[in-house]
C-alpha cells in the first residue's frame, strides 16, 4: 500500500490532516481562475463539486444491511451473546481511510463503513476504538479488539500473528494535474519526470526501481522529489514545480473528487511487480472470527451494499470480487 513501509516488522501508513484535501483543493480551484463552487468551503459538510461530493458530516446516512442468520452463526458464542463486535480504527485523519468529521469528534470514513456492514451481517453492534498504528496490534494481541479495519495490508510476516478477510486492493495512484494528457503504465513514462514521494514508502522503492530501468534503458532517470508536509506535495503539483505525485490511491482518489483540479495517471500494486497487494479485515489468529468475517464481506459485496459505500468515497477501482482469508501477502523484505 501506499504508505506501506519496507521495515521487516511494521508496515506503517503516514498521516494525512483532515483538511489536507479541503486545503489542496481550495488552493487548486482558487488558482484555476474556473469561478467553480470551493470544495470545501468554511461551515460546509461536504467537499467536492457536482456529483462526486463527498459527505463530511458527523450524520453519515450510513449504508447498512440486515442480519444474514446463517453467517451469524459463524460467530464464537462468546461473541454472540456479549452482542458486539469492538473494531479498531487508526487515529490520524486519513481521508477517505479513517477521519474526523466536520465536528471534529466523529470518526468517519469508508473501513467505518465497511465494519459497519460486516457488523449488520451479523446481528452485532459495532463499537469502534480509535488507537495509534501499533495500538492496533497491541489491542489484538491482547483480545480488546474483535478486530481490525484499518487499511492492514495483509503480508506474510504478519499471516504469522493474525488471520485476514481481504476487502480491497491495496493500490497507488500517481496524480497529476488535470488534462495532463499523460498516462503511466511503466518506468518510460516517467523518464525525465520530476516526481515526488514520501521517503520510505513502497512507492518511493518503485520509482527508484524505474529511475534505475530508465538509466540502462539509456532514458532518462526519475526526478524524485521529496517534501516536509504532505500539502506540501499538492502546493508543489499546483506549481508545476513537480510532475506528479506517488502516494496512496484512496488519498489520491479522495483528493481528485475534493480539488477537482488533479487526476490520477496510473495505478499500481502496493505489492509491486511481486503480488497484488490487499487490504484485510485483521483479527487475532485462530480467535474463530476470520471465517464469520469473510462470509460477511462476500455477502454484501454479493448484494450490492459495498460497491454502494466504495462509490461514495470514490474507491471502486479497489473492489475486489472475493473476500478471500490469508491469501498470498507481501513478501517478507528479505526474500
Amino acid at each position: 500500500m501506499s504508505f506501506t513501509r519496507r521495515s521487516p516488522s511494521v508496515h506503517r501508513r503516514h498521516v494525512l490532516t483532515a483538511a489536507l484535501a479541503a486545503t489542496a483543493g481550495s488552493l487548486l480551484l482558487g488558482a484555476c481562475g474556473s469561478g467553480a463552487a470551493s470544495t470545501a468551503d468554511a461551515g460546509t459538510d461536504r467537499v467536492g463539486t457536482g456529483a462526486e461530493q463527498i459527505n463530511t458530516s458527523p450524520d453519515q446516512h450510513r449504508i447498512h444491511v440486515g442480519k444474514v442468520s446463517s453467517i451469524a452463526a459463524k460467530v464464537p458464542a462468546r461473541i454472540r451473546e456479549r452482542g458486539t463486535l469492538t473494531f479498531g480504527l487508526s487515529t490520524g485523519s486519513t481521508p477517505p481511510l479513517a477521519f474526523y468529521a466536520s465536528d471534529d469528534r466523529t470518526l468517519i470514513g469508508v473501513e467505518r463503513d465497511l465494519a459497519t456492514l460486516v457488523a449488520d451481517t451479523l446481528g452485532l453492534k459495532p463499537r469502534f476504538t480509535p488507537l495509534s498504528w501499533e495500538n492496533l496490534f497491541v489491542g489484538l494481541d491482547s483480545g480488546k479488539l474483535d478486530g481490525v479495519f484499518s487499511n492492514v495490508t495483509v503480508t506474510e510476516e504478519r499471516k504469522e500473528k493474525y488471520d485476514f478477510a481481504t476487502y480491497r486492493l491495496d493500490e497507488l495512484g500517481l496524480e497529476a494535474r488535470k488534462n495532463s494528457h499523460w498516462k503511466v503504465r511503466g518506468a518510460a513514462d516517467v523518464a525525465g519526470k520530476r516526481i515526488a514521494v514520501s521517503s520510505g514508502t513502497n512507492q518511493e522503492k518503485i520509482l527508484v526501481e524505474w529511475s534505475r530501468e530508465n538509466e540502462k534503458a539509456g532514458r532518462k532517470p526519475v526526478d524524485i522529489a521529496y517534501y516536509q508536509n504532505p500539502s506540501d506535495y499538492y502546493l508543489a503539483l499546483q506549481s508545476g514545480r513537480i510532475d506528479g505525485y506517488f502516494g496512496p490511491h484512496p488519498t489520491a482518489a479522495y483528493h481528485v473528487a475534493a480539488s477537482g483540479q488533479t487526476e490520477i495517471v496510473g495505478t499500481f500494486s502496493g505489492g509491486g511487480k511481486a503480488v497484488q497487494g490487499k487490504i484485510a479485515a485483521t483479527t487475532k489468529k485462530d480467535n474463530g472470527l476470520v471465517d464469520a468475517y469473510a462470509a460477511a464481506l462476500q455477502h454484501v459485496i454479493d448484494n450490492g451494499a459495498y460497491e454502494k459505500v466504495l462509490a461514495r468515497w470514490n474507491l471502486r477501482s479497489e473492489a475486489v470480487e472475493k473476500s478471500e482469508i490469508n491469501p498470498r501477502g507481501l513478501p517478507r523484505t528479505a526474500e
